[in-house]
């Protein structure tokens, strides 16, 4: 395994537009399929070329574990279908008002941390659909816990003014080691700059050299 650099549309923030588990990444189309088949490769995972409610911000909009996929309300049926036909993963499209599920969302295969603005309805079928215990916290004393880390089955990464109390939540639902860093020269909002599952990690093409090695000791990528 390593890490590898990467950019979406020339823009260093490539957590923006896809999201990733162990066995799927969902990038907009307009990404190129030369592109497209490099995540493939370093992440071992299928690629869906698709657009979430029309918009290429997939990593903001939805959100994904190895068991199901959060989609908000305006996913068109088209974008829908493109997921479910290339995957055997659930895939909810969210009733509610919210749409942000990538920045309301942490998640991996053992757990889920969810913001804790998030009425119970949601948070169970959050929980139906990504088969994991879901729990409210914050990371830096911030609700939008998705944007803040980036959470594998190997490790988590998030905001450096993580909170110990905070921490321990995380690992504690998470089941995995946590630590602290930052992505694309600096920016603590490690998801917008980070995608990685078991098998690796791609950063941003900002990323720095201290930051690489820290990214690849929390999520367990050898560089």
């Amino acid at each position: 395994m390593t890490l590898f650099f990467f950019d979406v549309f020339g823009n260093a923030s490539i957590g923006v537009y896809s999201l990733v588990n162990d066995k799927i990444a969902i990038l907009p189309p307009q990404v190129p399929e030369t592109k497209r088949n490099k995540v493939a490769e370093w992440l071992k995972v299928k690629v869906i070329a698709t657009t979430v409610g029309k918009s290429v911000i997939n990593g903001v909009l939805a959100c994904a574990n190895s068991n199901g996929v959060l989609l908000p309300s305006f996913a068109t049926d088209d974008e829908v279908e493109a997921i479910k036909s290339a995957c055997d993963l659930n895939v909810t499209v969210m009733d509610t008002k919210k749409t942000a599920y990538g920045n309301m969302v942490l998640s991996n295969d053992k757990g889920a941390v969810v913001d804790p603005r998030l009425d119970k309805a949601d948070v169970n079928q959050i929980e139906d659909t990504l088969g994991v215990e879901v729990v409210p916290n914050e990371i830096a004393g911030l609700p939008y816990v998705g944007s803040l880390a980036t959470a594998t089955n190997k490790g988590v990464l998030a905001h450096p003014q993580l909170k110990d109390e905070e921490r321990a939540v995380l690992e504690d639902v998470l089941k995995v080691h946590v630590d602290v860093g930052t992505v694309n020269g600096g920016i603590p909002y490690v998801a917008t700059g980070l995608m990685g599952n078991s098998n690796g990690a791609v950063v941003g093409m900002l990323t720095t050299g201290p930051e690489m090695f820290i990214i690849g000791q929390v999520l367990d990528v050898v560089k």
